[in-house]
């Protein structure tokens, strides 16, 4: 496309509702596996869309959002703000770390959406979900399930989409 600005407005858009239609599948096939304490949410692969381009920021983010306004009817309303928050985190970390790498693999990319949704998803299911007292063990027990599922969809299926991508050379054609 010849306008930036058009150009960046359709890839945050199309992020937005490929992230927020993985995750309706998902629900949909797996009821639960997108909200749970360990979640394994397919659609935060494409968190490794923010290597490539700026855009894939406010696109997972907003698609954060219109997929967690399923959650609202699950008892989580505030996770279409803080799960979305911590989305914006995370791939704004990824985008600026995306040059970090050893050997080759960028390590520590990788592992922002596992520390801000451990530790803001976390947090608000400590805070607003368990009742009683916050109990700092019992946040890092919440954040620790957060963050293994996150871990596990980053470096498994975040890895094979972030090769994939780079050996089909789509960064250079879906986002230049």
């Amino acid at each position: 496309m010849k306008n930036k600005k058009i150009s960046a407005i359709v890839q945050t858009a199309v992020i937005a509702a490929m992230y927020a239609a993985l995750t309706y599948a998902q629900n949909l096939l797996l009821p639960g596996t997108t909200s749970a304490a360990v979640q394994f949410r397919v659609s935060e692969a494409l968190n490794v869309l923010a290597f490539f381009t700026p855009m894939a920021i406010p696109g997972l983010a907003l698609g954060c959002v219109l997929s967690n306004l399923y959650n609202i009817g699950s008892g989580l309303p505030l996770d279409m703000i803080f799960g979305s928050l911590a989305t914006l985190g995370s791939t704004a970390c990824i985008y600026f770390l995306r040059n970090v790498k050893i050997k080759s693999f960028p390590l520590f990319a990788m592992l922002m959406p596992a520390l801000w949704n451990g530790i803001v998803v976390g947090w608000e299911i400590e805070y607003f979900l368990i009742e009683g007292d916050f109990i700092f063990w019992d946040f890092l027990l919440q954040g620790g399930l957060v963050a293994l599922g996150e871990l596990g969809v980053m470096l498994i299926l975040g890895t094979l989409l972030y090769y994939m991508i780079l050996k089909r050379n789509l960064d250079k054609k879906l986002f230049n």
